[in-house]
């Protein structure tokens, strides 16, 4: 690898709104892999009509990507999620240097913070849920999401996988809106219908 591959290699950058071009560092952490370009683009122009003033829940942030486009793109509040403290700090790093006020940042697993947000009564419009894709958490995940009482009704809910999703693993109440494919990432954005 040349050296100015190696310089770029985990930082990337906002690619709309406010924020658009501001740069995002993030750690070489084991299956920690930012939503590419091509389709974080995809997804935010699927969601341009939601996303101003929305309450975002960004579970399994990793870099932190699709919750810092939330913010750039008008986004009221982001909770970033995720169990790596290193990915953490590096979140708040971005969110220190960018001046971003309106996010909270926890560094738990994701099961503990669907739980601890239903008992703060915590309700959002919006959900990024992209896992490792080696751990095949989706299902379980899902089923949970479903189960918890932190959507608001017309909540979109965004997931990122290594495989196709049956619908037969997905809650009663969501409805597909889109899906693609990207490569090996296989891409749906869903509504919730309660």
């Amino acid at each position: 690898m040349d050296r100015s591959q190696s310089k770029n290699r985990n930082k990337l950058r906002i690619i709309g709104g406010d924020l658009k071009r501001s740069r995002l560092d993030f750690p070489d952490l084991p299956g920690l892999r930012p939503t590419p370009d091509r389709i974080r683009e995809t997804l935010f122009n699927w969601l341009q009509d939601d996303i101003i003033g929305a309450d975002c829940l960004d579970l399994f942030a990793g870099s932190g990507a699709l919750g810092f486009e939330a913010i750039s793109r008008g986004a009221e509040q982001v909770y970033f999620i995720e169990k790596s403290s290193v990915a953490t700090d590096a979140i708040k790093s971005n969110l220190e240097r960018l001046k971003i006020g309106n996010a909270t940042v926890l560094a738990e697993d994701a099961r503990e913070s669907l739980l601890r947000l239903q008992i703060q009564n915590q309700k959002f419009d919006l959900i990024f849920l992209d896992p490792p894709f080696s751990e095949k958490l989706i299902p379980s995940i899902c089923k949970q999401l479903g189960e918890s009482k932190i959507m608001n009704s017309g909540c979109k809910i965004y997931i990122e996988s290594g495989d196709s999703i049956p619908d037969d693993l997905l809650p009663g109440p969501w409805a597909l809106l889109k899906e693609k494919k990207a490569g090996t990432v296989n891409y749906y954005l869903f509504a919730n219908t309660e």
